[in-house]
């Protein structure tokens, strides 16, 4: 059925500004959890036979199905958040997003005291997010295991706001851990890579 897709980097590769231990729960734990709890939820259920996308998509919004969709989006969005981040990444963006951005945003000044600040600002537990929709980027965030693409918004990059993302390291300071995912490890290759796939798909 669904599987815990390895990580892109070595557990330790984000140190200092994400440590090995706190990987090790964020996605050794609280990851392989909602994996593990969606093939319970599905092992007699047709919906374990489809991709994890389509699941996301035909139990959004329906009663009933809420825990299935609550973590066949966690899922996702863990994944993509893995993504969202390097060893060699953060700093300003490169290549068409950092047109993008100065065309909807600002400058990249801009860009990370408007993401920082969203993420930062964000009540409870969510996901903050650089979308694309409309011919254009902008930030939004999510509550709990809300996904943009059900608001027809194509992720780019996320920052996960959920606490255990950086309590062991940061405890009560989200904005010392979002200052430190934009300036060290946001990936734009992978933002650029997401905007180059949507863009296709749409020509």
């Amino acid at each position: 059925m669904f599987t815990l897709k390895p990580l892109p980097y070595a557990q330790d590769a984000l140190e200092p500004h994400i440590s090995a231990e706190t990987i090790s729960y964020h996605y050794g734990k609280h990851h392989k959890a909602y994996v593990d709890k969606l093939n319970d939820l599905l092992k007699d259920d047709a919906l374990g036979d489809l991709p994890l996308e389509e699941v996301i998509h035909r139990t959004h919004g329906v009663d009933g199905k809420e825990t299935i969709y609550n973590n066949a989006a966690q899922i996702w969005n863990h994944d993509f958040f893995w993504r969202s981040m390097s060893p060699d990444g953060g700093g300003e963006a490169s290549g068409e997003i950092k047109k993008l951005i100065a065309d909807h945003i600002g400058s990249p000044e801009d860009f990370q005291t408007a993401f920082a600040e969203a993420a930062t600002k964000h009540f409870g537990s969510g996901w903050a997010w650089l979308v694309y929709a409309d011919n254009a980027v902008r930030i939004v965030t999510t509550h709990d295991a809300e996904v943009p693409f059900e608001k027809g918004q194509t992720p780019l990059l996320c920052c996960d706001v959920w606490e255990h993302a950086y309590y062991l390291d940061y405890q009560n300071r989200r904005p010392d851990f979002v200052k430190a995912f934009l300036k060290h490890l946001v990936n734009w290759d992978f933002a650029n890579a997401n905007l180059e796939t949507v863009k296709e798909a749409v020509s």
